[in-house]
């Protein structure tokens, strides 16, 4: 799957835009700056954004090719973010580390989907906050960007699932317009969660 994201990420420009996900900067707003965690972090624009707000960002992906373009945009912006190449199974992090976690469009495999969403909560401190937006199982029915593979879709109830020890989760299923980079633009169907440990 690297393969398939250092081709992507290859490109001169930054194909998911090099602004924050809209409504993760709306929620990280709302919050404390502190500790942050940025998985599948692809080309950074999500971290750096975070850094540039005084959050201490980590992040990692398995793309070499997105760490590259990543530590360019957090230079650019004369911010640091630690950002490792890693994947989900072998990513390591103390248990109550973070005060915050974003997963902006970071679709897994469906039989690996549950174990490591709890791995990553696991890293979460006690009243940290989750954030997530990723495509809906609708999204199947738009080409705006994300998965072609149903399974890797999320609805509600995997994700009321895979979280269901936060104190407490809000999921909101919902159409948006999508305008980051060339690879996400037009209609889609989201997920959107803002969870607390």
């Amino acid at each position: 799957m690297s393969d398939f994201w250092n081709q992507r990420f290859s490109a001169v420009e930054y194909v998911y835009g090099t602004q924050p996900n809209q409504f993760y900067s709306q929620q990280l707003k709302k919050l404390k700056p502190g500790k942050i965690l940025f998985p599948a972090e692809g080309e950074g624009r999500n971290a750096v954004y975070a850094a540039t707000q005084g959050w201490q960002v980590s992040a990692f992906d398995t793309s070499s090719e997105g760490k590259r373009k990543a530590i360019s945009l957090a230079t650019a912006k004369k911010v640091s973010i630690d950002y490792i190449l890693v994947g989900y199974e072998e990513i390591s992090y103390s248990n109550d580390s973070f005060d915050a976690i974003v997963l902006i469009f970071a679709h897994m495999p469906p039989l690996k989907r549950r174990d490591y969403h709890k791995k990553l909560a696991s890293f979460l401190k006690p009243g940290g906050v989750l954030i997530l937006e990723a495509f809906s199982k609708n999204q199947i029915n738009y080409h705006s960007g994300g998965p072609r593979d149903i399974d890797m879709l999320f609805s509600e109830d995997e994700l009321r699932e895979d979280f269901k020890t936060f104190t407490s989760l809000k999921i909101v299923e919902t159409e948006t317009i999508l305008d980051e980079g060339a690879f996400h633009q037009g209609k889609a169907a989201v997920i959107r969660v803002v969870g607390k440990k």
